[in-house]
């Protein structure tokens, strides 16, 4: 038996306010719609298997809901910003390797987007 995908799973009052943040601003694309359930998907990646558990979410920082990696923290960071997003944490170089910062989406998940160095 072999995993082939794992999602992460977000109940939510309104869909619709996830398109601004995952898809406007991080440029993910919606590769499902049920009405019920959209499912987002980077258009350029494969999907990969990963999931985490932590007691934080390293630096000190609370553990974050989802984490995201781009291609490039600092136009993300921007794009954010630009959407009127207040910034929970960071930008900051982490001591791992990876440059970081923390926002909450519109439904308050704590995301963390980074860009590994």
């Amino acid at each position: 038996m072999t995993v082939k995908r794992i999602v992460a799973n977000f109940a939510v009052e309104d869909i619709a306010a996830a398109e601004v943040f995952y898809t406007d601003i991080l440029g993910l694309k919606t590769v499902m719609d049920h009405g019920w359930i959209w499912t987002f998907a980077s258009p350029d990646q494969p999907m990969t298997t990963q999931v985490n558990f932590a007691t934080e979410g390293g630096s000190g920082t609370a553990v974050p809901d989802i984490s995201i990696e781009v291609d490039d923290v600092e136009e993300t960071l921007l794009r954010m910003q630009s959407a009127g997003m207040k910034i929970e944490y960071g930008p900051v170089d982490e001591p791992w390797g990876v440059r970081r910062f923390y926002v909450r989406d519109p439904f308050g998940k704590l995301v963390n987007i980074l860009e590994h160095k």
